[in-house]
């Protein structure tokens, strides 16, 4: 069986590095427009161009995604911007229209095509008909069990990859089809604007009694009716692979480079720990613990066992025990001086942990600080501010300083 693919978010450059960094074999990215992740960072033409070189120089690859849903003047331009990654080597676009499939095929016919989970393929005959159309990749939709894409991978041919979110927020939407933003605020979800009212909190109101607002209680502190917990497959690695699952999803392209650095990694471990061990495999309790550090709301298998049992969270917020305080730019292994981005406020004397992209996570106490200047200074309070520690261990560029919340 043909390894599976880590494929990672990239909302800008430097998560799209911090990804390759970390064990991504391949990220997705949205360009300035097409996209449904408009509010993204997204990337020009000439980031992109960077990019690509940086992934094909590690033997990884790029897709981007075009996956709205286009009203007549969403295509103005379109031909030109695809054939403009055709030519600066995108490795695959990805889409769900059909319209733009086929201008995708009409301008860049080697350009290779993957179906987003927007065009809501549940079945194996819905797959078939996407490859017999030229795609070679389909990306499943959220709603389906390992049963279904066992049969999935059964009945499609074998050179057909099917894609799969195992990581990330769960829309409660069909497959992310929504016009629920469209409607209350004008901004349309299925073309990039997504406003996400589903993470609103909402009461009944009674047509005969204007006014009076119900309250719509799971528990006593209320619901939010249609806010999914997200999803975390870390610990069904060896079922997701037996399944036949091409590549491995992870959601999060709206999400911190802290994000992508903890939960790629921890992927990644256990993705070639099942490749190194086979029936000898053992889950390891960290890689859990890992992705829970970042911010999250409340971990649940979504669809894959069936229908979930509890699939609302009861919350707006995000569980977050972790902040990213600085990171690593340079090390001096003479002076053992390293060079610090900032990202939050730190402290002299703080203890932080190291998130480092191979081998574990280690603690390291900031005994000094100094700015630019070399003055020593008691605290980095400017974000993005450059200062420099000292460590005995050798940092790299790309680790991270995470401190603990509350510290």
């Amino acid at each position: 069986m043909k390894r599976v693919e880590l494929l990672a978010p990239a909302g800008n450059l430097e998560k799209l590095k911090t990804a390759f960094v970390y064990g991504a074999d391949a990220v997705y990215i949205g360009g300035e427009n097409f996209s449904l992740r408009a509010m993204a960072d997204n990337f020009t033409i000439e980031e992109m161009k960077e990019g690509i070189e940086f992934a094909h120089n590690l033997g990884k690859k790029v897709y981007v995604t075009i996956n709205i849903f286009p009203h007549n003047n969403d295509l103005i331009g379109l031909p030109a911007y695809i054939k403009a990654l055709r030519e600066i080597n995108v490795d695959a676009v990805i889409v769900s229209d059909l319209g733009i499939f086929s201008i995708v095929k009409e301008v860049a016919p080697d350009l290779e095509v993957h179906i987003s989970t927007q065009a809501n393929n549940t079945n194996y005959k819905s797959a078939e008909a996407w490859y017999k159309l030229g795609a070679s990749r389909v990306v499943l939709a959220r709603e389906l069990t390992l049963d279904e894409i066992r049969e999935i991978r059964d009945k499609v041919p074998k050179d057909l990859e099917l894609e799969a979110f195992v990581h990330g927020a769960m829309c409660i939407s069909y497959s992310g089809r929504c016009l629920l933003s469209n409607y209350m605020t004008n901004r349309d979800s299925n073309r990039g604007m997504c406003a996400h009212p589903c993470r609103y909190k909402y009461y009944l109101v009674e047509e005969k009694r204007p006014g009076q607002y119900f309250p719509v209680f799971e528990d006593e502190r209320g619901t939010y009716i249609m806010n999914s917990q997200d999803l975390c497959m870390i610990e069904y690695i060896p079922e997701l692979i037996r399944a036949g699952i091409s590549s491995f999803k992870i959601e999060g392209r709206m999400k911190s480079s802290y994000y992508v650095a903890s939960v790629v990694k921890a992927y990644r471990e256990a993705i070639d720990s099942y490749n190194d061990l086979g029936d000898n495999y053992k889950f390891n309790p960290k890689w859990l613990e890992d992705v829970s550090k970042s911010s999250h709301r409340e971990f649940s298998t979504g669809f894959y066992f069936g229908k979930p049992q509890k699939q609302i969270y009861d919350s707006s917020s995000y569980i977050r025990t972790h902040d990213i305080v600085g990171l690593v730019l340079d090390y001096d292994k003479e002076t053992k001086m390293a060079t610090i981005e900032q990202r939050n406020r730190v402290f002299k004397g703080e203890k932080v942990e190291i998130l480092t992209s191979k081998g574990s996570n280690f603690e390291l106490t900031i005994d000094n600080m100094w700015n630019e200047e070399g003055q020593e200074i008691e605290v980095a309070p400017h974000p993005q501010m450059i200062y420099k520690i000292k460590s005995e261990k050798e940092l790299k560029p790309y680790d991270m300083l995470v401190k603990e919340k509350g510290d």
